[in-house]
């Protein structure tokens, strides 16, 4: 064994092999994986080997791709084969809601390029004689879809980076981890220590131990899961092809071939979280007891969906442990927290995402960061609300909805409410309808009376979509009150801050008193933040941007504070996201609610736009900033949390007679629509750069300090962008845009939507996407696809809602 090495990856799995092999590719040559037993002795050896490429998300969903054609390049490189059977597979749909489901997807595949089909039941019939089609509204096909050897596929995974230089040593656990102050590890093992630069968690079942030998909890947990492997069946041997895959998610199963006969397995309802006290070292390449009592109900489905199987025999029944994250998943990247330790952890479809992980991983630890936005699987989406009882629930919510319909408008109850606002009961009392984001409840909109408090989950308008009209009218024509304690908030102080923000920020930094839109740039100029910075001293700075980026900005951030020792730290920063919380007023009447609450001067000219004031708001002491998402006249303010419904009592007592009424999130994001305002990880993620964007008209392209990216940015400013993010008004029936639906011209996709809705108040269909800059011109017409179908669009160069931005400024 070698005693140092660059990477030391732990864990000898589909994934740990998947990471060491793309790191041999990347250049790395100094990397050793080290296993505590066999390869595969974990998950691996159990999996059913299946893999697809549906997933919620467009990157995702391309890493999968990823995976799949990675495997034939595996193959060549090792002489060792995968085993692979492209069979191609269905989703079945036997509800109107899972054929919109189906048709956002197909949708979604269309400008990603994937050649997947809606089929009906006679095709389905054709291609797989053995599901009965009772029931059956139609399916979507992916030819992709297939299954593999998942022995044959990891030792593939081993022996090709093996070629390229990595070293693998098995029967040989890792029993503790020890940081040195230079950020490198000492890794410490059965058969002795090595000095590793940088740690790779790939320790499946035993993630959980791993993070704990380093002194971290990550966010998963292992479930049991069980399928069942047929005798031979004749309807499946004497056809002249494999059978495809069919996934029936009323059955809540999955079924492929295997051999002569079938694989089926279950994702039930009453499933069970496995190992809860931690994975016993031992366990190995063990099976868990059957319990086919927990299938029982799904296997009833499976026998009337599949008549075949009920007469055919079980040739064995698996029953074996899976790790999933609460949103099932993976858990990838540098852990927040702790220099060079990487994970790759919770990724329970191994052989879909296996590969896509591995290439990310290196990427991100070989070039500085992926090559695309893996937010959906960066381990820092999740911060340290996330306990162990927190996670079992999620996971277990995750495990039961495996093949449940994903509506884009779903809040999902399990492990609510976790973290609250002094104001939510307030809310709760005015019929509030709650959503929440990084374990924070926020509100959705207000129910009317004698309305349900909750809104149906749908593809199409739900039951909000009139009292959530009634909001954004409520705030355009006199005034609103909403929760900001949902933004991510940061003080940043100390005799270097401004050097320091100067450095991190694209945008200029603003002077006392001033409020500027900055973005945050990559190495390579894509955006990684959307910020507001407030300059409330010269050496004291806040900075606000999204909740739920909390982790991942402020790994970025601590990776690049001065490391300079000095009696006072130069750049002091500090999280304040929940411990400066408050409201924002909106409207034509929000300047009149705040002057009554405070003897400041509030008019335009002593408290103009983008201008901050530390002042008394009512009997508090508060951060005022005069700016507002809604596009409109309005005024952020925050107080210390324990002050927030004293702010609250006295802005409702001084606004009854202005018409002050709440409004939610949904209305907030209708509001923001009509003066085409991004939103973060929509419009504004990695995938896209300030000039795509638009944000480059907030890039300090000039300043003197050397911001990062700045390289980049220069660049594409000077060559120019290929695509640029319009706003479209759509001629749409009873749905709108969500995300990722395709823009079609002349017959061809030549785009993508990043988000929209019904934009209440001018009472437009809004759509937000990109356009390649050849086919950009006023009135362009084009056509959005929107479940199925071709809605025409026409593209807009001003807001809909003050174009000259004349209320805004006012």
């Amino acid at each position: 064994m070698k005693s140092q090495v660059q990477v030391a990856v732990i864990g000898g799995g589909v994934v740990g092999c998947s990471v060491l092999y793309h790191l041999t590719k990347f250049g790395w040559k100094d990397v050793v994986l080290i296993e505590r037993s066999e390869l595969t002795s974990g998950s691996t050896w159990h999996a059913a080997g299946g893999f697809h490429t549906l997933n919620a998300d467009t990157n995702m969903a391309a890493l999968q791709g990823y995976t799949i054609r990675l495997y034939k390049e595996l193959e060549e490189i090792s002489g060792q084969s995968c085993s692979l059977h492209h069979s191609g597979g269905m989703t079945l749909a036997t509800t109107p809601e899972r054929m919109d489901f189906l048709k956002a997807a197909r949708a979604m595949h269309r400008h990603m390029g994937l050649e997947t089909e809606l089929i009906g039941p006679e095709e389905i019939r054709k291609l797989a004689p053995i599901v009965n089609t009772e029931g059956v509204l139609g399916g979507l096909y992916d030819p992709l879809d297939g299954h593999l050897d998942p022995s044959g596929t990891t030792h593939a995974y081993a022996k090709a980076a093996r070629i390229q230089g990595a070293e693998v040593y098995l029967r040989n656990r890792v029993v503790d981890l020890q940081h040195r102050r230079d950020g490198t590890w000492d890794v410490v093992t059965e058969q002795g220590s090595l000095h590793a630069e940088h740690v790779v968690n790939a320790g499946g079942l035993w993630a959980r131990e791993v993070n704990a030998l380093a002194g971290i909890y990550l966010p998963l947990h292992p479930m049991e899961h069980q399928y069942l492997v047929t005798d031979d069946i004749p309807e499946i041997y004497e056809r002249d092809g494999e059978h495809p895959h069919v996934l029936d998610p009323e059955g809540e199963s999955y079924l492929r071939q295997e051999g002569r006969g079938l694989v089926i397995g279950f994702y039930e309802q009453d499933c069970e979280p496995w190992a809860v006290e931690g994975t016993d070292w031992d366990f190995g390449q063990d099976l868990l007891p059957n319990k086919l009592d927990r299938i029982g109900e799904a296997l009833e489905i499976a026998y009337r969906r599949y008549p075949v199987l009920e007469t055919a025999g079980l040739k064995r029944i698996i029953n074996g442990p899976f790790t999933f994250a609460p949103d099932g998943n993976p858990l990838v990247g540098p852990v927040p927290g702790l220099r060079n330790f990487w994970s790759a952890c919770a990724v329970m479809a191994g052989f879909s995402q296996g590969g896509g992980v591995g290439l990310t991983l290196a990427e991100w630890m070989v070039e500085g960061e992926p090559s695309r936005d893996v937010f959906a699987m960066d381990v820092a989406r999740y911060g340290s609300y996330c306990t162990e009882a927190y996670t079992r629930a999620k996971v277990t919510e995750n495990y039961q909805r495996r093949f449940a319909v994903s509506y884009p408008n779903e809040e999902l109850p399990a492990g609510r409410p976790l973290e609250t606002t002094p104001a939510y009961e307030v809310w709760k009392r005015q019929r509030a309808v709650f959503g929440q984001g990084y374990g924070m409840e926020a509100v959705n909109y207000f129910a009317p009376e004698g309305e349900p408090a909750f809104e149906t989950p749908s593809f199409r308008r739900s039951n909000a979509f009139a009292p959530v009209g009634e909001e954004c009218r409520a705030v355009r024509e006199a005034v609103g009150i909403n929760e900001i304690h949902n933004f991510g908030k940061y003080e940043v102080a100390g005799p270097a801050a401004a050097d320091w923000l100067d450095r991190i920020m694209a945008g200029r930094i603003p002077a006392v008193g001033r409020i500027a839109l900055s973005p945050m740039l990559s190495p390579k100029g894509k955006l990684i933040g959307d910020f507001t910075i407030s300059c409330l001293a010269e050496d004291r700075f806040q900075l606000t941007a999204s909740y739920g980026a909390q982790a991942y900005h402020l790994r970025w951030f601590r990776q690049h504070l001065p490391h300079r020792a000095t009696e006072v730290p130069e750049v002091e920063l500090r999280n304040v996201s929940q411990e400066l919380i408050g409201f924002q007023i909106a409207g034509p009447r929000s300047r009149e609610l705040l002057s009554r609450l405070t003897l400041a001067e509030v008019s335009k000219e002593a408290f103009p736009f983008l201008a901050v004031r530390e002042i008394d708001v009512g009997p508090c002491a508060a951060i005022v900033q005069r700016v507002t998402f809604t596009g409109d006249l309005g005024y952020e303010i925050y107080v210390p949390a324990a002050k927030q419904l004293a702010l609250y009592y006295a802005l409702e007592a001084a606004g009854a007679d202005l018409g002050l009424r709440p409004f939610g999130m949904r209305a907030m994001m209708s509001l923001r629509l009509e003066k085409a305002f991004g939103s973060w990880l929509r419009e504004y993620k990695p995938d896209y750069t300030p000039a795509e964007t638009g944000l480059d008209r907030f890039v300090a392209y000039n300043k003197p300090a050397d911001f990062i990216g700045k390289a980049a940015a220069l660049a594409e400013k000077a060559a120019g962008p290929k695509r640029r993010l319009c706003s479209f008004v759509v001629e749409a029936a009873d749905a709108d845009v969500w995300a990722d639906e395709p823009i079609w011209k002349d017959g061809a996709v030549v785009g993508f939507v990043t988000s929209g809705g019904y934009a209440h108040y001018v009472e437009k269909s809004v759509a937000l996407g990109f356009l390649p800059v050849e086919l950009i011109a006023p009135g362009c017409e084009v056509e959005i696809e929107i479940l199925g179908e071709l809605r025409k669009a026409t593209l807009i160069e001003e807001p809909l809602f003050d174009p000259k931005g004349e209320r805004l400024r006012g």
